[in-house]
């Protein structure tokens, strides 16, 4: 297989690994993934993994009973934490080398997130899933997935997405809306565009860090990314 980068960055939704149960883990979803991750891992690329937590509590969106934003947003970090250790165990049934590190410190679940020992476990071939976003409130999931992508160097953030790219509206809803294969940083700030949380989108314009929006939904849709095939968008300079 011939790939277009050495290491990448997957963002996941939560919601993605619910499959269509809409809720909590769907097991032939999971799998599917993991199974797609080992081609790539097979194809010597160096994966990173965020996912989110949405298919378990979305944070303040989920927020209806007075909690505070700084607990609700832990609360969705912890659910991370959960999804994140769901899709380690179905990589290593797979036979794929994967450890979990956490932002938000759960030490009796899984290691601190640390610089160094993350880059050794990328050169050792190892996939890494990073959980408990950036270990503070206010902060989403898509913040931290470009947070450590460009800590770890990687070369793109492949952002999966609920749409195959980057629309001009949501195609769901509005039939003449315009999808771009390409466009830029500037461009999704200024139309403000829901593809990624804007200060997601201005770390990765800082650092100069392409953003390729998929859907997840498509099958082999991530290896399909990796090759440069089939329907995407990438937020580029």
């Amino acid at each position: 297989m011939k790939t277009l980068y050495k290491r990448v960055l997957l963002k996941l939704s939560g919601e993605g690994l619910s499959g269509d149960k809409g809720f909590g883990v769907d097991s032939s979803s999971v799998v599917s993934l993991a199974e797609q991750i080992k081609k790539i891992v097979q194809a010597k690329v160096q994966v990173c993994i965020v996912v989110g937590g949405g298919n378990i509590f979305r944070g303040a969106k989920d927020c209806t009973i007075g909690l505070d934003r700084s607990q609700a947003d832990q609360i969705g970090m912890m659910a991370t934490v959960m999804n994140a250790v769901v899709l380690r165990g179905a990589l290593h049934h797979l036979g794929v080398d994967a450890v979990v590190m956490s932002g938000l410190s759960m030490p009796k679940v899984c290691p601190d997130y640390n610089y160094d020992q993350a880059i050794n476990h990328l050169q050792n071939n190892q996939v890494i899933i990073f959980a408990g976003g950036t270990g503070n409130p206010y902060f989403t999931t898509d913040t931290g997935a470009v947070l450590r992508a460009v800590e770890m160097h990687c070369d793109a953030v492949l952002k999966s997405s609920q749409v195959d790219g980057v629309y001009s509206a949501d195609p769901n809803k509005d039939p003449k809306a315009v999808k771009y294969d390409l466009i830029s940083y500037d461009q999704v700030i200024a139309k403000n565009l829901k593809v990624m949380d804007l200060t997601a989108v201005a770390l990765a314009r800082e650092n100069n860090l392409p953003l390729v929006v998929f859907s997840q939904h498509v099958a082999d849709s991530l290896i399909n990314i990796i090759q440069g095939k089939g329907s995407y968008s990438i937020i580029k300079n």
